[in-house]
């Protein structure tokens, strides 16, 4: 990411969009001038990409993804009851330093209460996932996929496990469950990028970054693959289904 940034400022680029905490944090450490939009960002407060969300400051700001992973894995549990044991596939540069500390510190508490025994996995490179499954704890029945681009990329090869396995498989991101993944819940990612379009307007008409608010979305969604669900053999609870934006069958 860092050699991608210092390439773009070295063409003197306009403006550079970027998604997810990695690639921003690189664009953002390679320039202090070029204007930086991130379409979608976790904490970017917390994790020093704008100063606030009201007053960003400097030359970076976006829109923030606000998803809860332990939300999102709360409805896997409602979809599959039985599950005990969760591996939570995810790129540590999406959670840097101590607040990302904090967050696995957070997300292994909460999870407890769901009764479920939360177990974090990294995946740095897409092409590294065989040695992810290897590193899978043993008795892992299912998988909560981070939202990073890490995973995004590799997400055919964890869903095509996930259905080997038969492991309930869930992600703030749709793309997993177009990929044969069980089910996901978060935003709108598109309907964010479609907005972040409308800040690359108003830079390049002349608003500075540091003016313009960091949004965070209004839209989410859950979507369930049921014909992944039968092919676990699930059977998703109509409650759940009569909330679902979206089924696929």
């Amino acid at each position: 990411m860092a050699g991608f940034a210092a390439d773009l400022v070295s063409k003197r680029v306009d403006l550079i969009v970027t998604a997810g905490t990695p690639a921003t944090l690189a664009a953002k450490q390679a320039t202090s001038t070029i204007p930086i939009v991130f379409a979608v960002a976790g904490a970017p407060v917390e994790k020093g990409l704008v100063g606030s969300l009201s007053h960003p400051g400097g030359n970076v700001t976006g829109l923030a993804l606000i998803t809860d992973d332990i939300k999102t894995l709360q409805i896997l549990k409602e979809a599959a009851p039985r599950i005990s044991r969760v591996a939570f596939i995810y790129d540590p540069d999406t959670l840097p330093g101590q607040f990302g500390e904090n967050w696995l510190s957070r997300a292994l508490s909460r999870s407890r209460t769901l009764k479920l025994d939360l177990q974090p996995v990294t995946l740095r490179n897409p092409s590294s996932t065989e040695d992810l499954f290897a590193a899978l704890p043993p008795g892992t029945d299912a998988l909560l996929v981070g939202n990073s681009a890490t995973n995004a990329l590799a997400r055919r090869r964890i869903c095509d496990f996930a259905a080997q396995r038969k492991m309930p498989t869930v992600s703030t991101e749709r793309a997993f469950v177009d990929a044969g993944c069980l089910m996901s819940y978060g935003e709108d990612q598109r309907d964010m990028f479609r907005r972040a379009a409308g800040y690359v307007d108003k830079i390049l008409k002349g608003v500075k970054p540091a003016d313009l608010p960091v949004e965070q979305p209004t839209r989410f969604r859950l979507v369930i693959n049921l014909k992944t669900a039968k092919a676990l053999g699930l059977e998703i609870p109509l409650t759940l289904l009569a909330r679902a934006d979206e089924v696929i069958e």
